[in-house]
């Protein structure tokens, strides 16, 4: 139970299409210190502003007909501890310019962030962005000297108006921090929640290392493998691009095989673990080729699911028993037709954002609640030993 002074009281700024789970946020914070108010559990219930019934700030975006846009604050920020929630991903909203549909990119959701920042900024006593998937975060490094550093560039953007905390869930590289290294930058994990999930919705799947087996659909994501396979004690496969490197095709050294490195996989269970699924192209090229070697079910993990191409291919591995299941989180947009398939399980993260929100309100250590490791370690002991693990009294600690 947090016994920090809240540094300020909370407001919560949803930034764009994801105001539904900016509410759900909200409502778990506002339940959370009704518990504590009604039973004065800490010395800091009665904090001007620490129990409200709505924590999020009032606010509107106003768009011109050329596409242009400003944002205003419809009440006070002043002295507030602001948490922007904002999700680059969301492809709902669209405008007209001169007569045509405009459906707004990543880049015009970041516009809007920095007019967010900008505007609280010399008013609120702390700006924080939660940002689970980072923008341009696959443009992290420079290829070559002729292209650009979009992230670096970002994250010094954000720092210089005045952002002191910025939440990233699964980065696809940590060492983006780099770049600023005088904000305070987190990078929660999502494991944990997709684990529990995952067995609390299947109970076919054996933690048993002869049963079931976790594999890296490429070699970049071999640290995330390492990662669930040494915490879940499985052994880890991995598949290697062997590329083409005299040559390049669109920017890229084209692909000639895919190697698979690890223990035959012969009737057992596969958790592929990726960053995101983008297309999906690579999840289901890998769960074909593991079904041929005899994989039995194969439950695709990934943080942020886009499906770029489309849920068509999904729905026919689904039906062709390539994959059992696809476990993303709603950490980003998700139409309604996604939440209906049968293979997709949404992994909710709202009650750990809220957490995080507490904890940074608080100045609390999150070394624990980021790394979530000690977290997956209880709740699989508990599930070996058949317990019911209680994950509603850890989010409430």
């Amino acid at each position: 139970m947090l016994q920090l002074e809240p540094y300020g009281p909370i407001g919560i700024i949803a930034h764009n299409a994801n105001r539904d789970f900016v509410k759900a946020v909200s409502d778990v914070l506002s339940q959370k210190r009704k518990k504590r108010f009604d039973t004065n559990a800490t010395p800091y219930v009665n904090t001007p502003g620490y129990y409200r019934t709505d924590y999020i700030i009032d606010t509107d975006l106003i768009r011109f007909q050329t596409g242009e846009g400003k944002f205003q604050i419809e009440e006070s920020v002043r002295g507030h501890d602001i948490f922007i929630i904002t999700d680059v991903l969301s492809r709902t909203e669209t405008l007209d310019i001169f007569g045509h549909k405009h459906i707004l990119s990543p880049d015009d959701h970041y516009r809007d962030l920095l007019r967010i920042v900008s505007t609280c900024s010399g008013k609120a006593r702390r700006i924080n962005v939660i940002m689970p998937f980072v923008y341009e975060g696959r443009q992290e490094k420079r290829d070559s000297s002729n292209e650009s550093m979009d992230c670096a560039a970002m994250l010094k953007q954000l720092y210089e108006l005045g952002v002191a905390n910025l939440i990233i869930f699964d980065p696809h590289d940590g060492r983006i921090a780099n770049a600023v290294p005088l904000m305070g930058i987190d990078f929660p994990k999502s494991a944990f929640k997709i684990i529990s999930t995952l067995l609390s919705t299947f109970d076919t799947i054996h933690l048993d290392k002869d049963k079931t087996i976790v594999v890296s659909p490429d070699e970049s994501g071999v640290n995330r493998g390492i990662f669930y396979s040494s915490l879940l004690n499985l052994p880890l496969g991995i598949f290697y691009r062997d590329r083409d490197y005299s040559r390049k095709i669109d920017g890229e050294h084209p692909i000639k095989a895919y190697e698979y490195l690890g223990e035959d996989i012969s009737g057992r269970d596969v958790l592929i673990i990726d960053d995101m699924i983008n297309s999906g192209s690579t999840m289901l090229r890998t769960s074909k080729i593991l079904k041929v070697h005899g994989a039995r079910d194969i439950y695709c993990c990934a943080p942020f699911g886009l499906f770029t191409d489309g849920l068509d291919t999904f729905d026919e591995a689904y039906e062709d028993g390539v994959i059992k299941s696809v476990l993303c989180t709603n950490l980003n947009y998700h139409p309604a037709e996604l939440l209906s398939r049968k293979w997709y399980v949404n992994v909710d993260m709202i009650p750990y954002v809220a957490r995080i929100i507490e904890a940074v309100n608080a100045n609390e250590s999150v070394t624990d609640l980021i790394n979530s490791t000690s977290r997956i370690t209880d709740f699989l002991s508990q599930i070996r030993i058949g317990e019911l693990f209680d994950e509603d009294k850890l989010e409430n600690q």
